[in-house]
């Protein structure tokens, strides 16, 4: 299989992953052939990416980090708790306050963290597309599974790590009293409009501080989660270590989250790229320690992803070497003249320092 960008993809070519939509069935299953109808449908559903079979890459295989049963039950309880409270704001007490409503949370987080525990794949939430109406709810759970694992990676007790995969899961539940006109603006918003968005922050903070079956610490997540270490951010200016640890942590993973979406207005930074956007503001904006942390959890080139190396040549990501997620190893498909190779061979970049990936894209 090849990750190939969506505005490359043709009728005809076969999806190697299914694709969800936001509330965790399945949209296009793996297999299907996809139609031009369908690729503007997926284009329009905010999708940058796809898995698609390719004869020269069918062995490879991405692992996914969580089952399709623990991914549809938790898109599907954020999907449910984040329309409710946007369509009744004034039942959200009676909401939160269904003891059932928090045991299912913990249930599914509880999965999660277990999943994450047993997995030994860097975190590439590439390889499972979500077509969503809303990003907010796909970005949700993808800041929940980048938190657990960020959490797991440092350390934090069985107790810590699900706290902060349920704030994960929450932390932005606050946008939902926030105006749709606003919400869903497709563009920069104006002074004005930015006030009103901030205070997402408090409403979240305020909808699950008193909820018995949510943690005290998982509602801190919503509160801090947009402060920043030099105390430019919202919504009370904190700096460094003034910011909960948790909040830090979120900080970190909601910025990542954000720059490697794919929006309407903009296209999703590719993992390394998001990465560089980080590294720029650590100690600055972001606690280093998280942001050096994410770096060794993720898979900064995914599998499947197509790119070009210093010495002219281009192939696919098979693999990644752990501890050196800089350095994957390539399947050289084309040569540097461009011509497509007879026999494909492996380049492990861990052996060959001199080789840098230079390019990312998909292949001629």
């Amino acid at each position: 299989m090849r990750l190939k960008s969506i505005q490359k993809c043709q009728p005809g070519d076969k999806l190697a992953r299914s694709i969800y939509t936001e509330n965790g069935t399945v949209l296009v299953g793996a297999g299907v052939e996809l139609t031009q109808r369908m690729l503007m449908r997926l284009k329009s559903k905010n999708i940058a990416s796809l898995y698609i079979q390719d004869d020269r890459t069918n062995d490879i295989i991405v692992e996914t980090v969580i089952t399709e049963q623990t991914r549809r039950q938790a898109m599907s309880i954020i999907h449910d708790t984040f329309r409710a409270v946007h369509e009744v704001p004034q039942k959200w007490q009676q909401l939160f306050s269904d003891k059932s409503f928090g045991r299912n949370i913990r249930q599914v987080m509880t999965a999660v963290v277990d999943e994450l525990n047993g997995s030994r794949a860097a975190m590439n939430l590439l390889a499972d597309a979500c077509a969503f109406d809303n990003y907010i709810f796909a970005h949700s759970f993808n800041v929940a599974l980048y938190s657990t694992a960020l959490a797991i990676k440092t350390g934090y007790s069985e107790k810590e790590v699900l706290e902060i995969s349920i704030g994960g899961m929450l932390h932005d539940v606050g946008k939902m009293q926030i105006p749709d006109t606003i919400l869903k603006k497709p563009g920069r918003l104006t002074a004005e409009e930015f006030e009103i968005m901030k205070k997402h922050t408090e409403y979240g903070f305020e909808m699950l501080r008193r909820q018995d079956e949510i943690p005290l610490l998982a509602a801190h997540c919503a509160f801090q989660h947009h402060e920043r270490w030099d105390g430019s951010g919202y919504p009370r200016k904190l700096k460094a270590e003034e910011i909960h640890p948790y909040g830090r942590l979120m900080a970190v993973t909601d910025v990542f989250d954000a720059l490697t979406s794919h929006r309407v207005y903009r296209r999703g930074m590719l993992p390394h790229e998001a990465m560089e956007v980080l590294y720029s503001g650590s100690d600055k904006l972001f606690d280093q320690k998280y942001v050096e942390a994410l770096r060794d959890t993720i898979a900064l080139y995914p599998i499947g992803l197509s790119v070009t190396l210093s010495s002219g040549v281009s192939g696919v990501v098979v693999d990644s070497n752990k501890g050196m997620p800089s350095r994957p190893i390539i399947r050289v498909l084309v040569d540097a003249e461009g011509q497509e190779l007879t026999q494909p061979y492996e380049c492990n970049l861990s052996d060959n320092l001199a080789l840098m990936i230079i390019a990312c894209g998909d292949l001629v």
